[in-house]
């Protein structure tokens, strides 16, 4: 696992239909039935090269393919692949929605001699994909990660979600929320990440950084 390989793919021509999330590589394709998304997910299903990460979702809209399912497992083999898949949707005149691609991912803050991951695994029935983090096998829900909480500072929300979205849509979502009664309560990142609060103080972090924003200078 390294940075190398999901820098290379964002890097990569012919991937306009792709965007890196969280939970890696990942494309919105959108379809006119169930039926036209069960027959284009099997015409990917027989290409070469998809990994045990892998992840087609089915609606009766859209279908989203998932590569990894992790940022870090992302490899330079996974370009070709997103380009044969995007080529085959292509053949079903299926549209790409990078609008409509998000992760969301549950974020535990603790401090390290609390980190309560094996919990979190067993409560859920998720399994371990990294040392920080645990998956759904069924790759329906959000991932878990532990974040290490910062010593100097106050415990004062233990708990929030991310919500990885495209570099190019993220900033229509966060008008959304702000409109909706949310407050921007940290902007030092952005465009990469705002968060957001709602009128109770919970939080939530819009996250584009791994698709290719990074915080301003």
């Amino acid at each position: 696992m390294s940075e190398s390989g999901w820098r290379g793919f964002l890097a990569s021509a012919g991937l306009d239909d792709w965007s890196i999330l969280h939970g890696g590589p990942t494309a919105v394709y959108r379809v006119e039935s169930l039926t036209n998304a069960a027959r284009l997910a099997a015409a990917i299903a027989d290409l070469p090269g998809l990994g045990l990460r892998t992840v087609l979702t089915l609606a009766s809209d859209r279908m989203t393919v998932k590569l990894t399912r992790e940022l870090w497992a992302t490899e330079q083999e996974h370009v070709e692949v997103a380009r044969a898949i995007s080529a085959v949707a292509r053949e079903f005149s299926a549209v790409a929605d990078a609008s409509a691609a998000q992760e969301v991912q549950v974020a535990i803050a603790a401090h390290p001699d609390a980190i309560d991951l094996p919990f979190w695994r067993a409560v859920l029935g998720y399994a371990p994909m990294a040392e920080d983090n645990g998956i759904d096998p069924l790759g329906q829900s959000s991932t878990v990660w532990m974040q290490d909480l910062d010593s100097a500072k106050p415990l004062r929300h233990a708990m929030h979600l991310d919500v990885s979205l495209s570099k190019d849509h993220i900033r229509a979502r966060l008008e959304t929320a702000l409109t909706a009664g949310g407050r921007i309560v940290d902007d030092s990142e952005a465009p990469a990440s705002w968060i957001l609060a709602d009128r109770s103080g919970n939080k939530v972090c819009l996250a584009a950084w791994p698709d290719g924003a990074a915080p301003s200078a």
